[in-house]
């Protein structure tokens, strides 16, 4: 095993690639079939003729919430806060864009009508992250305030503001548990019709939940990968989906992991034998898979986190490749593009 540096995952992306509006239907965005040596051009909706009766699609079942929200300070300054995680009693932890961040105890007035109170930094006194306490007339709680007021965090590259349509969009149908910031985007293109003839297959379903942190979209800044630290994000294995695992398995049958995030939900259960909890897994190659046999996932961006975790996947030289073949192919990437299906590679 060869040692990986930064640079490795680089590559030249024609920003015109970058998906700005999703496909007009869900199952019509375009599929690269990864899973042989030779890349093939499929659509998305033929997914269930490359599975197999007895395999079982794991989805994360989390729900995106509008959790940019906007206000100002007493001195009028403008600001903007992402919502990160809600905690108890009315109290949340958010990223904060502002120009001069205000002092702790500071009441700021939110657009929508109601206040948030600076806490202070979390998970402690130097973290990156601002805890808040929200409150409001009507006695809402975050959930319910981030609703009525937020707006849907679309990733940095789509630079329209959110719109009813990135409202409904942004979202996997079969979207369940309220806490993500950014959409589980491989499972965006399953729609109803394609979940019922997957069904009809013979291939079956689970979910895992991993709320989606805004952490994602953070560069990878350090040349040696190792010094990357990864962000945590909350998860959960419900007892059902482990036993459809532990069933498929002896059934012969295959995992097949709907998005990175699952990927994630499911190797952070392996290596720590917990079912729920705070992950910060890194996977970058040489990793050993435990779970995940076959993966659908989106067009990463270069020099990411998740460019190491397919890579480390189905092998560093074809995922390369199977990129510059989608380059080539003009296909459309990130969290709005095409998807790709790769299968495991032997160690």
């Amino acid at each position: 095993m060869r040692d990986f540096t930064l640079s490795d995952f680089d590559f030249h992306l024609p920003p015109e690639l970058v998906a700005q509006h999703p496909a007009a239907e869900r199952s019509a965005s375009r599929l690269l079939d990864g899973t042989g040596d030779i890349p093939v051009d499929r659509i998305f909706r033929d997914l269930p003729s490359l599975l197999r009766p007895g395999d079982l699609l794991v989805f994360n079942d989390t729900r995106v919430v509008k959790a940019r929200l906007f206000g100002e300070k007493p001195t009028g300054g403008k600001l903007e806060l992402l919502v990160e995680r809600v905690l108890q009693d009315h109290e949340v932890v958010a990223h904060m864009k502002v120009s001069k961040k205000p002092q702790v105890g500071t009441t700021l007035a939110m657009t929508g009508g109601f206040s948030a109170t600076l806490l202070g930094r979390w998970p402690d006194e130097h973290g990156a992250l601002f805890r808040f306490r929200f409150e409001s007339p009507s006695g809402e709680d975050p959930y319910a305030l981030m609703a009525r007021c937020g707006h849907v965090p679309l990733p940095p590259y789509i630079t329209h503001t959110d719109s009813a349509d990135d409202e409904s969009r942004y979202q996997t149908v079969f979207a369940r548990v309220p806490g993500a910031v950014a959409a589980p985007t491989a499972a965006l293109h399953f729609d109803d019709a394609l979940l019922a003839e997957l069904e009809a297959r013979g291939i079956r379903r689970a979910n895992v939940t991993l709320h989606v942190g805004a952490g994602t979209f953070q560069p990878v800044k350090t040349e040696n990968i190792a010094e990357h630290t990864m962000h945590a994000e909350r998860y959960e294995v419900p007892e059902a989906t482990q036993r459809a695992i532990a069933e498929t398995r002896a059934r012969g049958g295959r995992i097949v992991a709907v998005g990175t995030t699952t990927v994630r939900t499911l190797e952070s259960w392996a290596k720590s034998g917990e079912s729920s909890g705070d992950t910060s897994i890194f996977i970058t190659p040489g990793f050993a898979f435990e779970h995940v046999d076959v993966l659908i996932t989106n067009f990463h961006l270069p020099k990411s986190t998740l460019m190491m975790l397919v890579s480390a996947f189905a092998g560093y030289e074809h995922v390369m490749a199977l990129y510059a073949h989608a380059i080539r192919e003009r296909y459309r990437f990130f969290s709005y593009g095409d998807a790709m299906l790769l299968e495991r590679k032997l160690i």
